[in-house]
């Protein structure tokens, strides 16, 4: 599968995602575009994805079994997944894609995006051998209640949640503090563009008024009062709001498209 070939960054501002899977191609052509495969070009992520198949030990490149014991489905096999991470010697942690595992979030994301590189394991059919979970990966990650064909999908929202998060990844630096689950904890605020009208619904005069700083406090205002109404775990995680927040949601009442 394709790699990151670029050697135009300094090796301690790349980060190295290794990807193991029966389907890599999955992963790899979701990483070829956008912001991912910018940063693939420039040599800021080193994505490797690896096909699992390629260490079976039988020419049928088997890679699953029945499951001791009888029951539906089939089972990853433990020894072409055993080869292939010691094969390449990935980076750890190596995290097995799981609906068990710990709930994968932005706090998460942050963590990973700290690292200097981190593996994951794409499981297919029921699930993998036992023995991966106990003597090979380091952890379990899940991003959410959700049953899906395979990991790969799942692999696709981490690395590009955590490669964002990466300094010079995106264009503009106060992104990652602004938007949801950013530094403040809160949902983003209502967006908006041209044209100022659309079908008689026109933007808030006060973001078209150049006041810039009229302009955040408004701002930081429709944040609180979209993630109280959605979101009021969140308030509740960050110690409610402060007295100069309740002074803002007075100022600017919630937004009337909300």
């Amino acid at each position: 599968m394709a790699e990151s070939t670029a050697d135009t960054t300094p090796r301690s501002a790349r980060l190295r995602i290794d990807v193991f899977s029966l389907f890599p191609h999955l992963v790899d052509r979701f990483c070829a575009d956008s912001l991912l495969g910018k940063a693939r070009d420039v040599g800021m992520l080193d994505l490797r994805c690896h096909d699992i198949r390629d260490q079976a030990p039988d020419v049928h490149r088997t890679v699953d079994d029945a499951p001791f014991g009888g029951g539906a489905g089939m089972v990853m096999k433990p020894e072409p997944v055993f080869a292939a991470v010691e094969a390449h010697d990935p980076p750890r942690p190596l995290l097995l894609l799981s609906p068990g595992g710990r709930r994968f979030d932005q706090v998460m994301a942050h963590e990973l995006a700290a690292t200097d590189g981190f593996s994951l394991l794409c499981g297919r059919y029921e699930g993998v051998d036992h023995r991966v979970r106990r003597h090979l990966v380091d952890d379990e990650l899940s991003i959410g209640d959700v049953v899906l064909s395979g990991g790969e999908a799942a692999a696709c929202v981490v690395i590009e949640a955590v490669t964002r998060l990466r300094e010079g990844a995106m264009g503009n630096a106060v992104s990652p503090v602004t938007e949801s689950f950013g530094v403040s904890g809160l949902l983003e605020e209502p967006q908006y563009t041209r044209p100022a009208e659309f079908r008689g619904w026109t933007v808030p005069d006060v973001l078209r008024s150049g006041d810039h700083a009229r302009i955040e406090r408004y701002r930081h205002a429709q944040r609180l009062h979209r993630t109280i109404r959605e979101r009021p775990d969140l308030i509740q995680a960050r110690g409610g709001v402060t007295a100069d927040e309740r002074a803002l949601l007075e100022e600017f009442p919630s937004d009337p498209y909300h």
